[in-house]
């Protein structure tokens, strides 16, 4: 197996993701987050949708562990306080709810970009 070559054969590797994320997988990162984009807003109120891929997923970091993809949103400020100074009014538990599902398709859309097999699940363990 070659230094860029994982188990899977898909030629992604996360040691290299990790080190080199945004100089070698820019490309892929842009497609993932463009496609997640998209599909939430197929679903859910546009407005909303844009306040938080403007304010939160911009500062949004996406990690690669235990075979799993993981988004960490930035914390201060919060989520909810990012949207609000973007002037969107939105119930926190209703948020809370999209951020979720963004995240799982934020997962399932960079799974998609490397070539990596579906299955083996979300990283965060704190579903809603």
């Amino acid at each position: 197996m070659s230094g860029s070559e994982s188990e899977d054969g898909s030629g992604f590797d996360p040691e290299r993701f990790e080190a080199e994320k945004y100089r070698d997988y820019f490309t892929e990162l842009q497609q993932a987050y463009k496609s997640a984009f998209d599909r939430m807003n197929d679903r859910y109120d546009s407005t909303l949708v844009h306040a938080v891929d403007q304010q939160v997923l911009a500062e949004s970091e996406p990690f690669y562990e235990d075979g799993r993809f993981r988004v960490e949103f930035p914390e201060d400020p919060s989520p909810a306080d990012r949207v609000e100074a973007a002037g969107v009014v939105v119930d926190e538990s209703r948020l809370s709810e999209l951020l979720e599902r963004y995240r799982e398709v934020i997962d399932e859309e960079l799974r998609a970009a490397f070539g990596l097999a579906d299955g083996e699940g979300y990283a965060d363990e704190e579903k809603a």
